[in-house]
């Protein structure tokens, strides 16, 4: 089988990294493993020794490194993950499978040759790293800006770009009054966004776009519940999302990866990503993600939601970010916690208040036996809430 050598990118410069990613893409360069360079060392030291790439690009240089195994041809990038473990796996994508996503993407939000494309997100994870696609497939360079809500909206004046936006992001910039209607198109993933938010961006002029993906599937490849051009979905019995087509990743790679490479087949031999989320499809097609299927708490015997329960808490006046977990319980097996920053910090809403909520929409069992209030919600570098940390009771300030 041929091959190709894997070349790991440790904080590149934006415009070295539309370089690399263009090389990836065409085959003139090698594939590329992007790594966070806020990590600490002995973790990027792990990775690298998980997913053995022939050289490291620093801004000090090229290194090569011992061990290496090259990746099977036409790979263009390798997306380093961490498993229930905490192991390295990295998620093997095709160029083939990036460029179909992105040409599905801009088709589907109307983007024009020419636009630009404004990231805010990390370039270590797939959501950046499609903003430099959507660009590049456009014919134009990606707009580089740490997220900071005046620099955001001065560039979003200057240029009215489309952007891709974490929930948290998007609050941010409501709060900051932002005039939305500045950007082409807000593509908002990475965690579950609530009924009232996508309002209030409405209301101040954003066209915005719910995207749900992961790394397996390219990113986003279901916009507002609607799966892009050549993508299947479809539950299992148990509920379970299974999405297939041209925007699948080919396996994973390192000590970590699944002895069945992640993919399941069906009868017609078509290959499908079972992912970790429930979801359910209405009478015409459109997906509802319920939430993480190992964010299902059982208490009492009860099986709840966690999604389902967070989406009820964020919706009320006085919540503005709202997640939900199990912790442990000696009565209940465990109990739903609810992880609240108020809208008001001074005037927190109630547990009394949120079990009423929980309870007018879900069954009894639902409703939060606790309340953890938060000053912020902590959060992945990739801006969807850190769930494992709030699964334990914090210490001291948040």
């Amino acid at each position: 089988m041929p091959e190709r050598p894997l070349h790991a990118l440790l904080g590149p410069e934006p415009a070295r990294l539309s370089e690399h990613l263009a090389a990836a893409l065409d085959g003139s360069g090698p594939a590329l493993l992007p790594i966070d360079p806020s990590l600490p060392e002995p973790r990027v030291r792990s990775l690298l020794e998980a997913m053995r790439p022939a050289a490291l690009h620093t801004p000090e240089g090229v290194r090569a490194l011992d061990g290496a195994e090259p990746v099977p041809d036409g790979t263009a990038l390798v997306i380093a993950t961490s498993g229930s473990t905490g192991t390295p796996k990295g998620t093997v994508l095709s160029a083939g499978a990036l460029l179909h996503s992105a040409r599905a993407s801009t088709d589907r939000i109307g983007a024009r040759p020419g636009d630009r494309w404004l990231c805010t997100l990390p370039t270590a994870h797939i959501s950046g790293l499609q903003v430099v696609l959507r660009a590049l497939h456009g014919g134009t360079e990606p707009l580089h800006v740490p997220f900071d809500t005046g620099a955001v909206m001065a560039a979003a004046a200057e240029h009215r770009p489309h952007v891709s936006l974490v929930p948290t992001q998007l609050r941010r910039l409501l709060a900051a009054g932002a005039d939305l209607s500045l950007f082409g198109t807000v593509l908002l993933g990475g965690a579950a966004a609530e009924g009232p938010l996508l309002e209030a961006a409405r209301e101040a002029g954003a066209r915005v776009v719910t995207t749900y993906g992961m790394s397996e599937t390219c990113g986003g490849c279901v916009y507002d519940g609607r799966p892009l051009d050549g993508v299947r979905v479809r539950t299992d019995g148990e509920g379970r999302i299974l999405l297939s087509g041209p925007v699948l990743f080919s396996g994973y790679r390192g000590a970590a990866a699944p002895a069945d490479g992640g993919l399941v087949r069906d009868g017609e031999g078509r290959s499908w990503l079972r992912t970790g989320d429930l979801g359910a499809l209405d009478g015409d097609g459109v997906l509802r993600v319920r939430g993480r299927a190992d964010g299902v708490i059982n208490t009492g015997g009860h099986k709840v939601v966690a999604g389902e329960v967070a989406d009820v808490l964020a919706a009320l006046e006085s919540v503005a970010e709202a997640a939900v977990v199990g912790r442990p319980d000696a009565e209940w097996g465990e109990r739903v916690t609810a992880v609240v920053v108020p809208a008001d910090p001074a005037a927190p809403p109630a547990l009394e208040e949120l079990r009423a909520a929980v309870r007018s929409r879900l069954a009894p069992y639902a409703a939060p036996r606790e309340l953890d209030l938060r000053t912020r919600m902590p959060l992945l570098a990739s801006g969807k809430p850190d769930l494992a940390a709030l699964r334990t009771p914090r210490s001291g300030r948040d």
